[in-house]
C-alpha cells in the first residue's frame, strides 16, 4: 500500500534486545499527513537500524510511504503494525480539496444542456406519422 503525504512528526527512535535470539534491534515512528479537504494522519514504523539511516526521513518532508500492515495480539487486545518498507522522495502530494481515490462512477461527459437536444417534429402528412 501507498500514502503520499508530509511527514509532520519523526518520533524518538526505540531500541533493545530480542529475549527470544539476543539480538539488538532498532525502530523509529513517524507521522504522515495526507492532504484533502479532511486530511488524515498514520502513523508508520522503519524498522532496522541500517533502513533508519538509509531512509533519512526528515520533518516536512514529501514523501510516498510504500508499506505493510500487519496485526498482532498482545494480552487479548490487537494491535495494527504498519511498517514501511520503501520510501520514495519528491512525490507532490494532491492538492487541498483533492481526493485521493479515483471516482467510483465515470463521470457523465458535460454539456451546457441538461436534457437531450429536441427532436425535429416532421411535416404534417409525411409518411412517419409515429410521435416521437
Amino acid at each position: 500500500m501507498d500514502l503520499t503525504g508530509r511527514i509532520i512528526a519523526v518520533l524518538p527512535a526505540q531500541s533493545g534486545v530480542s529475549s527470544r535470539t539476543g539480538n539488538s534491534w532498532m525502530s523509529q515512528d513517524y507521522v504522515i499527513e495526507v492532504p484533502g479537504q479532511y486530511p488524515r494522519r498514520c502513523v508508520f514504523r522503519i524498522f532496522g537500524e541500517d533502513r533508519i539511516k538509509q531512509f533519512n526521513v526528515q520533518m516536512n518532508e514529501d514523501v510516498t510511504v510504500q508499506f505493510e500492515i500487519d496485526a498482532h495480539e498482545y494480552q487479548g487486545r490487537w494491535f495494527n503494525d504498519i511498517r514501511a518498507y520503501n520510501i520514495i522522495r519528491g512525490q507532490v502530494a494532491p492538492a487541498a480539496g483533492a481526493t485521493p481515490f479515483p471516482p467510483t462512477q465515470p463521470a457523465a461527459p458535460a454539456s451546457d444542456a441538461p436534457f437531450p437536444p429536441a427532436q425535429e417534429v416532421p411535416a404534417e402528412g409525411s409518411a412517419d406519422d409515429l410521435p416521437f
